[in-house]
């Protein structure tokens, strides 16, 4: 029996987090495609060489996670922390198109009208299909604020990486944290990526739903896939309507309280089950929302949005002075504390990785390497009775996903 590669293991094993990365460390030999369970996944067409397995063997961020040499504290919930601050864009258009307070937009502006970045890479909905993502190239402003917004649905924005990082320009890059993290450890390989990417963003993601999550939202607006014009996860708005157009003309809306609490965040991917970076400790700054509170929870009425932002290192920080300071946006600090309050799912997961990878070693399984990582220290924050339930939820999860496959 041939063995497979690296790759197909880590697609088999359930750590894939679909960021293209594999793509451009071999060569045209992997494509991504769109699976049976609506994730974009890796195919292998060519074997591998053994520069190339090792190259996935370090960067692939669903198998290994590792900070580097780090210029400020480490928190064990947070990551690495420069500063920590609340606010929001001072454009208005760019604070009601964000997801939350449009301070991320308000960052790619400018560094693009200062012409600190020649363009940014992100990711956007697909201009053929809808429903789909692909990679944009955004120039200016206006850029931006198309493709400002959350995108609860799978993406893929290195898988072609190295074409821009052979080009004459430097850029931005905006992605998810998994996909920040691949690139910061394809840094340690490639020199390029430094001398090309001046800046790294990302937000914190609580997971990647799978196309499915968002048929579900059509099913329950009673609207086919095939007649949708453009559908909007959230934004326009803080936290927004996920919204649906039709080639008809007619539209139909869902709050963000029921797409996401209700419909999409069950058909997360694996790998989301057991991330201990959902809060981007790669990047140079990252935003999220800053939800105020009620009743112990957050508060997902409309209001006007606010953004969570953390720098995450010198260059990072000073950034974020130099756009205060150019009347960009406008910012008050926050406590470290306070940010539990704002996102407690990240501070949960983050306490519960260590439980939920104990289960996947006791019962054979791959797992991902992370280090310098603070696990058992979260771990320790989140208490004994807590992580023992993680423990078993997680061994019968995966016992009883055995059984199915035993079965079938």
């Amino acid at each position: 029996m041939q063995k497979k590669c690296l790759i197909e293991s880590i697609v088999e094993n359930g750590l894939c987090t679909g960021c293209g990365i594999c793509e451009s460390l071999t060569a045209g030999k992997v494509s991504l495609a769109m699976d049976k369970g609506g994730y974009l996944r890796p195919v292998v067409s060519q074997p591998l060489s053994i520069s190339e397995e090792r190259m996935v063997r370090e960067v692939c961020p669903g198998i290994s996670l590792e900070h580097g040499a780090l210029s400020v504290a480490y928190h064990p919930l947070w990551g690495p922390l420069h500063h920590v601050r609340t606010g929001y864009a001072n454009n208005p258009e760019i604070r009601f198109a964000g997801s939350s307070g449009g301070v991320l937009s308000a960052l790619l502006v400018y560094l693009l009208e200062t012409r600190t970045v020649d363009y940014v890479l992100h990711i956007g909905a697909s201009e053929q299909e809808p429903l789909r993502n692909e990679v944009k190239i955004s120039k200016d402003c206006a850029d931006v604020l198309k493709g400002a917004g959350s995108r609860y649905s799978p993406s893929s924005p290195l898988t072609q990486i190295d074409k821009y990082l052979n080009g004459p320009s430097r850029f931005a890059f905006v992605g998810k944290p998994c996909d920040v993290a691949a690139l910061r450890q394809y840094a340690r390989l490639n020199p390029l990526v430094d001398q090309k990417v001046s800046y790294m963003f990302s937000f914190m993601c609580a997971g990647i739903p799978s196309i499915k999550g968002t048929y579900a939202i059509l099913d329950q607006l009673q609207t086919k896939k095939e007649e949708v014009r453009r559908f909007a996860y959230r934004g326009n708005g803080w936290p927004g309507m996920t919204r649906v157009e039709t080639h008809h003309g007619s539209v139909h809306e869902m709050d963000y309280a029921t797409s996401w609490g209700t419909i999409l965040n069950k058909h997360l991917q694996p790998r989301c089950k057991i991330c201990p970076d959902g809060t981007g400790e790669f990047a140079d700054v990252i935003c999220a929302d800053a939800w105020y509170g009620k009743d112990g929870y957050p508060d997902f009425t409309e209001q006007e949005g606010r953004s969570l932002i953390i720098s995450r290192n010198d260059k990072g920080e000073a950034l974020v002075k130099t756009c205060i300071a150019a009347g960009y946006m406008t910012t008050a600090p926050l406590e470290i504390a306070e940010i539990g309050k704002m996102q407690p799912y990240q501070e949960t997961r983050k306490k519960m990785v260590l439980a939920r990878l104990l289960a996947l070693r006791v019962l054979f399984r791959m797992i991902p390497r992370f280090s310098h990582l603070a696990l058992i220290q979260a771990a320790a924050m989140g208490g004994l009775k807590a992580n023992i339930n993680n423990f078993l939820g997680m061994a019968k999860r995966l016992l009883a996903k055995q059984k199915i496959k035993t079965i079938t």
